[in-house]
């Protein structure tokens, strides 16, 4: 059974201040998570928005590439074809905007609990990639430093870019990983049998839905060998799309991947795969109903509500402790045993409407 942490949230808007005076934070959210000489860190998304002035219908803020800041873009009130029906997004004639600018910080615990923020932004936007912003970071410990893959918003699309560091306090570019769109990338924590494997997640297929795929890779740069793992499923929590969420860990059964998966109604939940230990291309198990699913007030109620979704775990022996985004608002927490959790699973063979490619 999975527990709510009584003092979820454990972070909302109201704990940190904006970037600047002329904008607001609308949320943090989707932290990655890490481990730290004893603390637990959490790069946090943190989304910040522009207020309208008088004349105009909405406004954003968008990096300028030509200038290297954030700028401020207004859209006026008798615009043609604006449409802001989805509160995510700013629809034009000539191009769509997010309605808000996300960037990273960095929030260090030694409870897991009981967080202090930094007061400065850890990463911005700071490439053409960029501009709309940098969203959901998942952090892969790897020999040589902790790894991060983190969506880059901008008109070009949506990409996965790869950061790199050793303390979460300087951080490294390494370029971008997957073109656009592709989203919820996250990489398995070491090789396996000398290779390097990645789940993500390709978009805006004319025929297929967005479902979570798996690559693999000689040095985490050139990436190939692109394989479908796991699609959506008529009539369950998962039927409209599908994503990788948190790092895969390595259990005696196999690997663990906790996804999210959202109906077309976009009501976002989180299940379980269980894959394969030596071959991760071949689900084993996977959950029927949902891990967990967007119950609480701060769940259902927020900028973007009816949102459980999580960029990463932490395991302490039999203990899952899983960050999650509420409601695209705040972060919060929960627990389980390891054992609830395989008790979610069932062989990939009884799935109904089972859809498979080798």
């Amino acid at each position: 059974m999975i527990n709510r942490h009584r003092d979820n949230p454990l972070l909302t808007r109201s704990s940190l201040s904006p970037t600047r005076p002329d904008f607001r934070v609308v949320g943090v959210f989707n932290p990655g998570v890490a481990r730290v000489a004893g603390d637990t860190i959490l790069l946090l998304r943190v989304a910040e928005a522009a207020t309208p002035v008088p004349g105009e219908s909405a406004a954003c803020p968008v990096y300028d590439e030509s200038t290297g800041i954030l700028a401020r873009m207004g859209f006026p009130a008798d615009l043609p074809g604006l449409d802001l029906r989805d509160p995510r997004i700013i629809s034009s004639r000539e191009q769509n905007y997010l309605t808000s600018h996300s960037h990273f910080r960095v929030a260090r615990s030694r409870d897991g609990v009981r967080f202090v923020i930094d007061p400065e932004p850890a990463m911005t936007a700071a490439t053409p990639y960029e501009s709309f912003g940098i969203e959901d970071p998942r952090i892969t410990e790897m020999d040589d430093g902790y790894y991060i893959v983190y969506s880059s918003a901008s008109r070009y699309g949506i990409v996965a870019s790869l950061a790199k560091t050793r303390d979460f306090r300087s951080f490294e570019r390494l370029g971008v990983l997957f073109p656009p769109d592709n989203k919820d990338v996250t990489l398995f924590p070491g090789p396996i049998d000398g290779r390097y494997f990645a789940l993500h997640r390709p978009s805006h297929s004319l025929y297929g839905r967005p479902e979570i795929w798996i690559a693999e890779s000689p040095d985490l740069r050139c990436w190939g060998h692109h394989r479908r793992l796991a699609g959506v499923r008529p009539g369950h929590f998962d039927s409209g799309r599908v994503g990788a969420s948190a790092v895969p860990f390595l259990t005696d059964r196999g690997w663990i991947e906790i996804y999210h998966g959202a109906t077309p109604e976009n009501r976002y939940c989180l299940g379980v795969l269980l894959l394969d230990a030596s071959e991760p291309w071949k689900v084993l198990a996977r959950s029927r109903e949902p891990l967990a699913a967007p119950e609480a007030p701060y769940e259902k109620e927020g900028f973007f509500g009816d949102v459980v979704f999580s960029c990463g775990c932490l395991r302490d022996g039999d203990t899952i402790r899983i960050y999650y985004g509420a409601a695209d608002d705040s972060v919060a927490l929960l627990t389980m045993d390891l054992g609830d959790l395989f008790d979610t699973l069932v062989p990939v063979e009884q799935e109904p409407n089972r859809s498979t490619i080798e």
